[in-house]
């Protein structure tokens, strides 16, 4: 039978979306392709003519996670024409209020789900994470004007280097717990919103401007 073009269009985002599914309800590792082909209702060798590996899935699932907040990083951007630097945090960080799924994916290891996807996938999510990048350094020029192209750029990579560590941070397992709770460790309160808030009007707190002035 004859498969529409408007359903070959679809299938990647139909698979994409039971991925979604599925790891909302259980870790990467356990995810299979064959559970990723049941939930989407779609055959394995149909998976295979779209993704190669569960790892591309899950790289394109990530780059939806970077589009969609990139989206909320360009409301920012066109909102007020001034913020200071604690409206500033408060805004970004807002941002990332719901984005549980984007921090849990960045807390995996993202090495190994780059090197088993293909060029292609690889250059498809580069492209949307510098999309994200250039919102965010935009946003940096158009609020702190005085901050330079190097100090916006470190900025940036500092803040995702941060947001890697985000999820297992404020999500410990029970088996994490446990093992705190046997050597006296106190389990995290804090939530996404306050570690981020924290994190950038620290980054803006440091950051000096080309005249060694702070912004």
């Amino acid at each position: 039978m004859k498969v529409s073009k408007e359903t070959v269009e679809k299938r990647p985002y139909e698979i994409i979306a039971a991925c979604r599914k599925l790891y909302d309800r259980m870790p990467m590792k356990d995810i299979t392709m064959k559970d990723i082909s049941l939930e989407a209702d779609v055959s394995r060798p149909t998976i295979y003519n779209y993704f190669k590996t569960k790892e591309e899935i899950f790289l394109a699932l990530l780059e939806d996670e970077y589009r969609l907040w990139g989206k909320a990083l360009e409301n920012i951007l066109g909102g007020k024409d001034g913020l200071s630097p604690m409206d500033f945090a408060d805004a970004i960080a807002a941002s990332l209020e719901g984005r549980d799924r984007l921090l849990k994916i960045l807390s995996l290891n993202l090495y190994e789900i780059e090197d088993n996807s293909s060029l292609e996938c690889l250059i498809s999510f580069k492209k949307q994470f510098q999309s994200v990048s250039e919102y965010l350094k935009t946003a940096l020029g158009k609020f702190f004007p005085t901050l330079s192209q190097a100090e916006r750029h470190d900025f940036v990579y500092e803040l995702f280097f941060f947001m890697y560590g985000i999820y297992p941070y404020i999500h410990p397992t029970d088996k994490q717990q446990a093992a705190m709770k046997a050597v006296g460790m106190e389990a995290s309160n804090t939530t996404a919103t306050e570690m981020t808030r924290k994190y950038i009007m620290d980054l803006l707190d440091k950051t000096e401007t080309p005249k060694g002035g702070k912004i």
